[in-house]
């Protein structure tokens, strides 16, 4: 396998670029950023500076991932999605002075294994968005996202829950839930939802 760096993308020499990935036209890979294997990032993407992605993900057109961003597994971040890193931010101190790398602490987003962001939707730093969990387009994460959670609006707030094909779940009674497409089973617990036999898994705060 290989890596395919168009030649109007910037990719520093001090990334790290997993086999089978693609960087495509006027991209921006910064310096000690990590790519998985079998990646995407599309035309006028941007992946901040230590930037870690882990493999089969998949960064469309125009999506801004700032430092120090992690992205698991298989996550997928839609077309003009925003990945903040500043809680409060200036474009100056209080006396005026323009800020430096030195005058603010860059916190990041963190999206777990098989997470999907829409379209033009911003998460928030820092925040989590939980796995195979799924973000609506346009929507703004101001917190953290649980596992299979389908949230939407501004703020984003939970409207159902989706199964690892992305698909809306099924009520089956009793806190149960079922896969229109795979046939796959979970169980609602304690406003969590973890596949059954699994356990409820905790994201992080």
């Amino acid at each position: 396998m290989s890596v395919r760096l168009v030649d109007s993308a910037d990719v520093d020499e001090r990334a790290e670029i997993g086999d089978g990935s693609s960087v495509w036209h006027l991209a921006q890979v910064r310096e000690h950023a990590v790519l998985g294997r079998n990646c995407v990032v599309g035309r006028g993407a941007y992946v901040g500076t230590g930037v870690t992605i882990g493999d089969n993900c998949k960064i469309q057109n125009y999506a801004l991932v700032y430092e120090p961003a992690v992205l698991e597994d298989g996550v997928f971040v839609g077309p003009a999605v925003v990945l903040t890193n500043d809680t409060f931010p200036r474009a100056v101190n209080p006396d005026g002075s323009q800020k430096s790398g030195a005058d603010w602490e860059a916190v990041g987003v963190t999206l777990r294994e098989g997470s999907s962001i829409g379209a033009r939707a911003v998460c928030v730093a820092p925040v989590t968005v939980g796995r195979w969990a799924t973000v609506a387009a346009g929507s703004v994460v101001t917190k953290d996202v649980p596992d299979f959670a389908l949230v939407a609006g501004v703020p984003a707030r939970r409207l159902k829950w989706v199964g690892r094909a992305g698909v809306p779940l099924e009520a089956r009674g009793d806190g149960r839930w079922i896969c229109p497409r795979t046939g796959d089973e979970y169980v609602e617990s304690d406003g969590r939802l973890a596949e059954a036999g699994r356990g409820t898994e905790e994201i992080d705060t």
